[in-house]
Order: structure tokens, then C-alpha cells, then sequence
């Protein structure tokens, strides 16, 4: 397991002596814990319990259940990942749990090297969603400083037409598409036309 001491997980369930035990595993295996008996209390707590590595979250709840939860953070918190535990063999739930992005759906009662396994898979699932999204928001932001024109210009260069073409097409001279390219590249603080691409695809 890989998960580094200190790491912070968000536990949701309305058994009280179970999350007491929960706390006191997990707190041993040096995670930092914070508990909820209820949907409503764990969205009360937010920004600080929606930004927690990872949240363990019951099905069956009073007021809201997990997989309600579930879609409300996809709005709120798409990057918290879930892990799901479950009193109940229910098969249905599970498996709409997992379509929903769900990392795992441990069913009660499990082995803690079950839960800490699904934690971690769940706690490296969610660092590549925030770097994904960052990478996506930064190439965002630098295809936002483009003319409508360089951006045309780029989506036709990426596509691996040649500047004599890109001008026949979009009706201008090929030294006016090599200067919009230039000044493209320079915006995108890209060195090439592969660099072009990646900055292309990662805003999509």
C-alpha cells in the first residue's frame, strides 16, 4: 500500500459503533479521519469534507442514500473518489455505484486490508483526475488567448494540412497563415506542432 500517513479520508455511515471502529483502523494506519452519520452532515461540512482523498460512504443512509450522494458530488466534487460498503448484497446498487465512478463496493463485513487496497486505489484515482483536470484547465485558458483566426488555423495545422492548403481554405495567403502560426505557437508556449497537439487534445 502506498498510501502516505496523514492522507485524509471522509467516512459516511450511520452506525456509530461501525464508524468508530472504522476511525480507529484507519487512524492506526495513519490516515487522517473524519466521520459522518448522514449525507446531510457530510455536505453541511463542506468545501473541507468535499476536498478529502477519499470518502467511504455507506448505501443505505437516513435522509439520502450513497448513490444520491454519489450524484450530488458529481456535481460539487467530481474528483472525490468513492469507495462504497455495503450491509446488503445488493447487486443492482453495486453496480450502478460502479458506472457512477465508484472505485470499489465492499460488502459488510470486510477484511481492513480490503478497504485500505480499495482506499489506495481510489486515493491514486483521484490524483490523476486532478492532474487531468488541471492539464485540462491550463490548455484551456492558453487556447482562450488565441484570435478566432490563430485557433483555426491551429485546429487545421493539427489536423496535418500544410500552410499553402490552410490558406486555400480558409481564403487568406499562405505568409498570413504562417504569421497567425507563429503567433500561435508563441501564445501557447509551444516549440512544435506535436506540442500544438497535445495542448489540443488536453482541453478537449
Amino acid at each position: 500500500m502506498a498510501l502516505p500517513r496523514g492522507t485524509r479520508v471522509c467516512v459516511v455511515d450511520d452506525d456509530p459503533g461501525f464508524r468508530r471502529t472504522l476511525e480507529g483502523f484507519l487512524s492506526a494506519a495513519g490516515l487522517e479521519v473524519e466521520s459522518f452519520r448522514s449525507p446531510g452532515d457530510f455536505l453541511a461540512a463542506a468545501p473541507a469534507s468535499a476536498s478529502a482523498a477519499c470518502l467511504v460512504l455507506d448505501l443505505e443512509l437516513p435522509g439520502m442514500t450513497g448513490l444520491e450522494l454519489q450524484e450530488a458530488l458529481a456535481a460539487t466534487a467530481p474528483d472525490l473518489p468513492i469507495v462504497f460498503i455495503s450491509g446488503t448484497a445488493d447487486v443492482r446498487s453495486g453496480v450502478q455505484a460502479m458506472r457512477s465512478g465508484a472505485v470499489d463496493f465492499l460488502e459488510k463485513p470486510f477484511d481492513g486490508s480490503q478497504l485500505l487496497a480499495a482506499i489506495d486505489r481510489a486515493v491514486a484515482k483521484g490524483g490523476r483526475e486532478r492532474a487531468e483536470r488541471a492539464a485540462r484547465e491550463e490548455a484551456r485558458a492558453l487556447l482562450a488567448r488565441l484570435t478566432p483566426r490563430e485557433r483555426q488555423v491551429c485546429d487545421l495545422v493539427a489536423q496535418g494540412l500544410l500552410n499553402k492548403q490552410i490558406a486555400a481554405l480558409v481564403g487568406t495567403s499562405e505568409h498570413t497563415v504562417k504569421v497567425h502560426r507563429a503567433h500561435a505557437l508563441e501564445k501557447l508556449k509551444a516549440d512544435s506542432v506535436p506540442d500544438l497537439v497535445r495542448i489540443l487534445d488536453r482541453a478537449r
